[in-house]
């Protein structure tokens, strides 16, 4: 959200300086009246350009068949709304792992067990978790701390890689759903050959087309989901990485505060 609030601070700003450069060139008025008939046409362009762009992919989604193309379509915006919220739940579980550990071992330090699991009580994400478990189980012994840490390590991974599959299923299932719409058109091409009686360049482009479309738009959808499958992926080892590296410094704390 910051990031956000200063890409918009600064394109305000731009925006601000080039407005008032424009104002101070262009004292001539011939000349401005110029330059805002040329960006009238240069935006005019733009949207011609934009809208035929928008008719096209209609027009060919229209011509590669409703059926298939709409199955090919669905699978995007299933995939599209789990990526998105996996996005957005991975980074809500991404903790600052060192500020924690560091909190968690001055609480140790003046408060004892009790202050640290309230440290991670007021802090979200897998790896405060995962502490709060091993530290709940500390009075016992270590082995007790350690066993509750690594179950509960299970339970979080099990957490963050919910719904993954689906999104796995939907890129394998959309170049299959395409290549259906190839082998359809390409039957429905030969049908009308043979109805006909003769081999008419007309009569196979409209089959062909029909399956060279369906192809594509499933190879889209499948390249789409991959990259997003892939962060996702990266992710999910990333934050599994953290948590190992801090239940060893959890373990490390509580060996030490047992001293």
């Amino acid at each position: 959200m910051k990031r956000l609030f200063s890409i918009l601070a600064i394109a305000s700003f731009m925006a601000f300086g080039t407005a008032n450069a424009y104002n101070n060139a262009n004292t001539n008025l011939f000349t401005n009246t110029i330059v805002s008939a040329t960006q009238d046409e240069a935006a005019s362009d733009a949207a011609e350009e934009d809208l035929n762009f928008h008719q096209e992919l209609k027009k060919r989604f229209i011509e590669g068949g409703p059926g298939f193309m709409g199955i090919v379509l669905l699978c995007l915006i299933l995939g599209l709304a789990i990526a998105i919220e996996r996005i957005i739940f991975l980074n809500l579980s991404t903790t600052n792992s060192k500020k924690l550990t560091q909190d968690v071992e001055d609480a140790l330090s003046s408060g004892g067990i009790e202050a640290a699991k309230e440290v991670c009580r007021n802090t979200k994400g897998p790896v405060a978790s995962i502490f709060y478990q091993g530290l709940d189980r500390a009075n016992e012994d270590i082995e007790a701390a350690e066993k509750a840490v690594v179950a509960y390590g299970g339970v979080q991974m099990g957490q963050l890689e919910k719904n993954v599959s689906w999104i796995s299923l939907f890129i394998a299932l959309a170049p299959m759903l395409g290549f259906m719409g190839t082998v359809i058109g390409m039957i429905q091409a030969f049908d009308k050959i043979e109805a006909a009686g003769d081999m008419q360049p007309s009569l196979v482009a409209g089959g062909i087309k029909v399956a060279l479309l369906t192809t594509v738009f499933g190879l889209i959808v499948a390249i789409i989901l991959q990259i997003f499958y892939n962060y996702i992926i990266a992710k999910i080892d990333s934050i599994v990485n953290d948590m190992e590296d801090s239940s060893i410094s959890l373990m490390d704390l509580l060996v030490k505060h047992k001293k």
